[in-house]
């Protein structure tokens, strides 16, 4: 449990929240033990959501009012930028004179934003504000994770439509990028997801700001500004999930390209010797009457005959282009 009170608009951590709550805007429970959370429960007259409660999926259960306080729950992801981002949801209680947040893991905005509004002056002034500020926080944090795929999308993307790549690499550098674009898509997928929840979160804040705040225009412009954001990330997120479906198209595209190609290297290899294969099948048969058998120059003469008969296929099917 770490506590946060204001001083000068600024946010400043507090040592033992419990026995300094009046003092604090803004509570955050991250993997808080139970005895903590049933403390602050009894003290704020409050029903902190259990990790159950907030990983049910109904809007009903994710943004709710309950004893003068409001319940917002988000889905964002945590390690996003060191390999597989790990989803979770995170809740926001917002009541009259403090911020709540309940959450199991780490997403980066909880630890960058902390540290800025302690050096920034972010015009803090309720736990309303710090609620606006740290959702302004997480946005910008997708945005980032975002620019982040769509910069190793272009990479993969050059990677795959470069020829000389394509050609020195083979089929093993595929499978390599078959993983990346699984990797981007869950990450796009992802991001999507969070952006969802908090486009909904948003609209709901929007909905009952005036009766959180008696002068509500400039908290609702921001929040309507917010939800430009979002929208315009979405879309964003949109259409790089189209281009990593049009890369893996193309992928499995380029590969069937070179099966056939190795597919039509063995049929051409299995024509070309199927005539003198079939020339010393004949005098492999080994009757007792062949003439050629007795023949000084029958055996220069098969000689010859299979190696005019590999010759010809593969020089015609080279004058057709065929190879």
């Amino acid at each position: 449990m770490i506590g946060y009170a204001l001083k000068a608009g600024k946010l400043v951590q507090v040592a033992d929240p419990l026995r300094h709550l009046d003092r604090l805007i803004w509570i955050d429970l991250y993997r808080s033990e139970r005895d903590e959370i049933s403390r602050l429960e009894s003290l704020l007259g409050l029903n902190i959501p259990t990790r159950d409660e907030m990983e049910e999926i109904e809007v009903s259960s994710r943004l709710y009012e309950e004893n003068d306080a409001w319940f917002l729950t988000v889905t964002l992801p945590a390690r996003a930028g060191q390999g597989e981002a790990e989803m979770a949801p995170i809740s926001f209680v917002l009541s009259d004179c403090i911020l709540i947040t309940v959450r199991t893991t780490e997403p980066r905005a909880f630890a960058t934003f902390p540290r800025r509004a302690e050096k920034a002056d972010l015009d803090l002034d309720s736990a309303s504000s710090v609620l606006l500020a740290l959702l302004e926080a997480i946005v910008d944090r997708l945005a980032d994770l975002l620019e982040h795929v769509s910069r190793e999308i272009d990479a993969t993307s050059e990677s795959i439509f470069s020829r000389a790549e394509v050609r020195a690499s083979g089929k093993s550098s595929f499978q390599d990028v078959l993983k990346q674009l699984g990797r981007q898509g869950d990450l796009l997928s992802d991001l999507r997801e969070s952006l969802m929840t908090i486009s909904r979160a948003g609209g709901y804040l929007e909905l009952i700001w005036p009766h959180v705040e008696a002068d509500a225009r400039e908290p609702r412009e921001r929040l309507r500004t917010l939800s430009r954001d979002v929208q315009s990330i979405s879309e964003h997120a949109s259409f790089m999930t189209q281009k990593v479906t049009f890369l893996l198209d193309a992928t499995l595209g380029l590969i069937n390209i070179e099966q056939n190609a190795t597919i039509k290297i063995f049929s051409v290899l299995a024509v070309i010797f199927m005539p003198p294969t079939m020339i010393a099948s004949i005098y492999g048969m080994n009757f007792q009457h062949m003439p050629e058998l007795s023949w000084p120059f029958g055996y220069p003469l098969a000689i010859t005959v299979m190696l005019v008969a590999a010759v010809l296929p593969y020089w015609v099917f080279k004058r057709k282009g065929w190879l």
